[in-house]
């Protein structure tokens, strides 16, 4: 029995011409030559989410350990360094290691575009989200860099933060966006349902934006030295924070309970009861961080919670309508011999 002689397979030429069309287009040149399945969009959009939660979390790393300047300076680590020295010691490798994620994140949120720009047929939405992926990744690094130079000031480590809640609500949009179709979106759930989960969404808002004021006006500095704090009283500020995440919490019961008796479809009613029991695990990190003296460990933990917080009542919001996914949506399998030939 004779075996079958190897193939050999022809490389095309590459030309001037295409040469100066990936100069010119990268994104088009890769959209011409290679045609990815639905599930590695998915994959890709999933990946950004996880790498925005990775360097939020990262970021609270930063502050908890006191490393907020361990790069005095940016865009270099010292003035006459561009990376951590030896001298600058555990703080230095913390803080410019965090720097470090900010461009595994822009790969993650390259990675996404180029996924969503050679889908096809190409969907426009989708790559639109991932370049506002893409400049709110560059805006949030230009404001750390200006938290550092300002010495850490509480107001513009919260704006940080939020910018962050920002990105995270665009990477879990796109994300949700590639399991759909692009037919115009139909509605599951009438317009009072609508507007009481815009109602949760605005006081979900607030609550993250009062816990950065909390963080603002806590012991949690961000670095060893002396650094300003917001001029208001922890304790009450906290108090405040606890009043309306209970606000939260009853909205969101509200809501599963008027999902349940509208006969509401499973998928807002699946959203919702995830995000009750995150809220309930938020809840109890933060009444026990409260009355054990802020431990750094479970203040990283609350921080990991307010990102999974705001990620279910994202997903919440976009769970009130479906947009079919049609034939005409699913992209094309890749030619096998044109893959093995590029």
């Amino acid at each position: 029995m004779h075996k079958r002689p190897p193939t050999m397979v022809r490389v095309p030429n590459v030309t001037r011409a295409d040469i100066a069309q990936a100069v010119r287009n990268p994104l088009a040149f890769i959209a011409e030559r290679w045609t990815p399945t639905q599930r590695t969009v998915q994959q890709a959009a999933l990946i950004s989410l996880v790498m925005t939660v990775v360097i939020v979390v990262t970021g609270g790393a930063v502050r908890l350990t006191g490393s907020g300047l361990g790069c005095p300076t940016w865009p270099k680590c010292t003035d006459d360094s561009l990376t951590a020295t030896h001298e600058m010691g555990f703080h230095g490798v913390i803080e410019f290691g965090n720097r470090m994620l900010t461009y595994v994140l822009c790969a993650a949120v390259g990675w996404a575009i180029i996924a969503a720009r050679s889908q096809k047929p190409m969907r426009r939405s989708l790559t639109l989200l991932g370049w506002a992926q893409f400049w709110l990744v560059m805006g949030n690094a230009v404001l750390g860099g200006i938290v550092v130079l300002v010495g850490l000031n509480p107001w513009t480590v919260a704006a940080h933060f939020l910018l962050s809640s920002a990105l995270i609500a665009v990477a879990i949009t796109m994300w949700q966006r590639t399991r759909e179709g692009d037919a115009e979106p139909r509605p599951l759930v009438g317009k009072a349902v609508v507007q009481l989960v815009w109602s949760l969404v605005a006081a979900s808002a607030v609550l993250i934006a009062v816990g950065t004021v909390v963080t603002g006006s806590g012991p949690h500095a961000g670095d060893s030295s002396d650094v300003p704090r917001m001029g208001f009283d922890w304790e009450s500020v906290s108090k405040l924070h606890a009043v309306l995440a209970w606000i939260v919490v009853t909205l969101t019961f509200a809501l599963w309970f008027v999902l349940k008796a509208v006969d509401a479809p499973r998928g807002p009613l699946a959203r919702t009861r995830d995000l009750f029991l995150i809220l309930l695990a938020q809840g109890a990190i933060g009444y026990v961080q409260y009355f054990t003296d802020l431990p750094e460990l479970l203040v990283g933990l609350h921080m990991f919670g307010s990102c999974l917080v705001w990620i279910a009542v994202v997903r919440v919001l976009l769970s009130l309508r479906e947009r079919p996914l049609t034939t005409a949506d699913v992209p094309a399998q890749a030619d096998d011999s044109r893959l093995s030939a590029v």
